[in-house]
């Protein structure tokens, strides 16, 4: 029960701008007393972006092909999708290191909910701030290396629960001049590298005896990654309609709200940090 949770969880806010591996922290030591960790959280997105690779395989497949094509040719790398497949690879480095650097930190310091809280709402009023003044008038094509750099390091902040992966890049994107729908979709195509190194690079931490998180086993890892990546699926969907129509202050209003929420858990001891 604890596995299908979390994997609803999971599968409902990876691709939302509220932080999934802040929403997996605050359900598990909520209602089942201690952390799910960031090993279980890592794995489980491995489900959950299986689903951004069947969404968007067309585009991937096209992207991999025009790039090793324009690694022999002149002409394909003055090609949009050329630079774009350069801009995820570029944009994935920053989170790859300081992953690698800071991994001892992930696990244990930055998982604290004081922590969570705190970020839910300053990115929340950051990604507001972003709707707010950002010109949103630069399509995918209009891409640049610079906002794949810059949208990197913004996914990278994700490694801080309740940053959000996805609020992070969308935020940055916003505030670069990019539409909500493009920003949403590169988003997506830029987590896809990060997050499975992340999780497979975690796989072999999940069942290793550790203070920090949750010790599931094999078979909840697989249900719990399965259930993500379906429920992920639909929320992709969803959310791209979404953004065509709206603005992203629903999810700033919430994040807000949570973080809110969770400081008087915390203050009242009815949960622990």
């Amino acid at each position: 029960m604890q596995a299908m949770v979390l994997a609803v969880v999971q599968g409902l806010t990876e691709f939302l701008p509220i932080s999934s591996s802040g929403h997996l922290s605050i359900v598990s030591k909520l209602f089942f007393g201690e952390d799910a960790g960031a090993s279980f959280t890592a794995v489980t997105q491995i489900g959950t972006e299986l689903a951004v690779v069947i969404y968007f395989i067309g585009d991937i497949v096209r992207l991999v092909a025009v790039w090793f094509r324009g690694l022999f040719s002149a002409q394909v790398r003055a090609t949009q999708d050329y630079k774009l497949a350069w801009y995820v690879i570029v944009g994935s480095l920053p989170i790859g290191v300081l992953g690698f650097f800071f991994q001892d930190y992930i696990r244990s310091t930055l998982r604290s909910l004081w922590i969570t809280a705190a970020t839910l709402v300053i990115f929340g009023v950051l990604m507001g701030l972003a709707e707010r003044y950002g010109k949103q008038l630069r399509e995918q094509a209009r891409l640049r290396l610079s906002d794949g750099v810059l949208m990197g390091f913004a996914q990278a902040m994700a490694l801080i629960p309740g940053v959000s992966r996805s609020g992070g890049t969308i935020t940055a994107g916003l505030a670069l001049g990019l539409t909500r729908a493009t920003a949403v979709r590169f988003s997506f195509l830029l987590a896809i590298p990060a997050v499975f190194a992340a999780g497979l690079s975690e796989v072999s931490h999940v069942f290793e005896p550790s203070p920090y998180g949750l010790q599931p086993s094999a078979a909840q890892m697989i249900v719990a990654t399965v259930v993500a990546g379906v429920i992920g699926y639909a929320v992709i969907a969803w959310l791209l309609r979404f953004v065509q129509k709206h603005s992203v202050y629903l999810f700033v209003w919430y994040r807000i709200a949570l973080g809110a929420a969770v400081f008087a858990l915390l203050g009242f001891g009815v949960i622990q940090p």
